[in-house]
């Protein structure tokens, strides 16, 4: 995309995206909500994780600017929403044991997510928090399924139909099930084939009795029109919308390929 120059970090939002396999960040204006600047870099999870940023950030000028307000999203699939009423904070890796293979070594955090009283507990990578307190010194960091989930909820809180959630990644996806802005499914999946995406998706309609000819499914992520995760699902559900993202993107000055892709860090 264009790269815009940045003239000031005043109103400037540093928002960076960490995963074993991929860098992504941008820069954001906060008054005009206008993505200046975004880059998306691998990462390999066998080398050393310092050793990569340290590459990063030396090679991208942008990121070694002094901002007021750093973002960090880390993105994995170890986390899980718990509701206020069962929560401890004395036993937050408990909360993980189940779904996700822990160690009594990992550092767990949680987010709190105000729209409903719950929080998610997950596990950051620490590698990447150690090099980004020498690094910026402070800043905020939130699991990416926190503004995943918020987002969503938002977006449903005035609509009385269950509705369902989908956001496709490279071999992942996330689907939430929401009714008037109230959570009442998540989880991640990964998955290969087309095969594997809808047989999870219909697994939850028939677990939760969602019907597959009424209860609409949005789309976004990593997911077009008539590609082969598209079409799988349409054979099977009726009411199948793809996010229309291109006024959003028009207005933020980005592309709505990256917005499409990019959706939670892009949105934060």
């Amino acid at each position: 995309m264009h790269q815009k120059t940045m003239t000031s970090t005043k109103y400037n939002k540093l928002i960076i995206q960490v995963s074993l396999q991929d860098f992504t960040f941008c820069v954001k204006n906060q008054l005009s909500n206008v993505i200046s600047h975004f880059k998306t870099l691998p990462i390999n999870s066998l080398a050393s994780i310092e050793n990569q940023l340290e590459i990063i950030f030396s090679q991208h000028e942008l990121l070694q600017v002094n901002y007021d307000d750093v973002l960090i999203l880390h993105d994995n699939n170890m986390n899980t929403f718990i509701p206020d009423e069962y929560f401890d904070e004395r036993t937050l890796g408990s909360y993980l044991q189940y779904n996700t293979k822990v160690f009594a070594t990992d550092f767990f955090t949680y987010d709190e997510l105000e729209i409903q009283k719950m929080k998610n507990v997950y596990v950051p990578n620490v590698a990447f928090n150690n090099f980004f307190i020498d690094q910026f010194g402070e800043f905020v960091y939130k699991h990416v399924n926190t503004n995943l989930v918020e987002f969503v909820l938002e977006e449903t809180k005035s609509i009385e139909d269950f509705t369902v959630h989908i956001h496709v990644g490279n071999n992942h996806f996330e689907l939430i099930v929401s009714q008037k802005g109230k959570l009442h499914f998540f989880n991640s999946f990964e998955f290969q084939t087309p095969e594997d995406f809808i047989y999870y998706i219909l697994f939850v309609f028939e677990q939760l009795k969602l019907n597959t000819e009424k209860t609409p499914i949005h789309l976004f992520g990593n997911i077009i029109i008539n590609d082969a995760n598209y079409q799988i699902i349409y054979n099977y559900i009726r009411n199948v919308h793809v996010i229309d993202l291109e006024t959003k993107a028009t207005a933020m000055q980005t592309e709505a390929s990256h917005l499409q892709k990019n959706f939670i860090l892009l949105h934060s």
